[in-house]
């Protein structure tokens, strides 16, 4: 998963990765079969954490309009149990939430032992979103990539694995993905007009991404820039990198001491 992984320090020309670059993967039908098998492992990683109750997991997922968001935790985490997976969506702050320090809303919805969230957009919109439509000062927004450091720093060090996809596609696939959903009566409730208006800030948009990628991607919670134009190979590259990511904890499940205990 080095491939996509962004290791700290490292700059980022968005234009330069190709959405549809699939180097992991030599051929779709044999992606989508291991895929399958990567899905079966994450179900029994999943209960081993769930199990263990020690470490937590938390996956930020962002990406423009379309780029697959929600396809991914349908895919991906379709073998979970319920009962240890949050899927949490970030929308526009609520007055109180606005009363806050913008992390405050952010912190309450993080993993707790043996669990699984997954942040469907995040705190990154901070420096997304309130950066490209100008929403506070840039001084304020430049200060938040060292307080989302600290932040992710701070989850990590009290046992949160941190993994930060984006997911990548380009211009063109955006512009046929949000036609089939115009064109799709059974998709056309996620149609919006402001899609439009937000993509032709497409521009602003990749400038921010890859500010605050190149800024945000750390040793303890590195970002994965995954080309998603091909929606098989962003399953699979998702899977794959949390399937490593949970088998390298070497989870095992609790000892219990039952002594004599026989059910009668």
């Amino acid at each position: 998963m080095n491939k996509h992984r962004i290791d700290p320090g490292t700059k980022i020309d968005l234009s330069e990765i190709d959405p549809d670059d699939t180097p992991l993967a030599d051929k779709k039908s044999e992606a989508k079969k291991e895929s399958e098998k990567l899905v079966d492992r994450l179900r029994e990683l999943q209960e081993l954490l769930f199990a263990e109750r020690r470490r937590k997991v938390l996956v930020v997922l962002q990406g423009m309009d379309t780029s697959g968001k929600d396809g991914t935790v349908r895919h991906v985490m379709s073998g979970f149990n319920p009962a240890g997976v949050r899927v949490v969506s970030f929308r526009k702050p609520s007055p109180d939430e606005l009363a806050h320090d913008y992390l405050w809303r952010v912190h309450a919805q993080t993993p707790s032992a043996g669990e699984v969230a997954v942040f469907n957009r995040s705190h990154y919109e901070d420096v997304l979103v309130v950066r490209v439509h100008e929403l506070v000062p840039e001084k304020q927004w430049r200060e938040r990539y060292q307080q989302i450091n600290d932040f992710e720093r701070m989850l990590v060090e009290n046992d949160t694995i941190v993994l930060k996809f984006f997911l990548h596609i380009s211009a063109d696939e955006q512009r046929k993905r949000l036609q089939e959903r115009i064109d799709d009566p059974t998709k056309r409730w996620k149609f919006q007009h402001g899609d439009l208006d937000e993509r032709k800030l497409w521009k602003d948009y990749m400038k921010a991404y890859e500010d605050a990628i190149e800024k945000t991607s750390t040793a303890w919670a590195p970002w994965y820039v995954v080309p998603a134009n091909a929606k098989w190979y962003r399953n699979y590259v998702v899977a794959r990198t949390i399937a490593e990511t949970l088998d390298s904890l070497d989870m095992s499940y609790p000892k219990i001491d039952l002594g004599d205990v026989k059910v009668e």
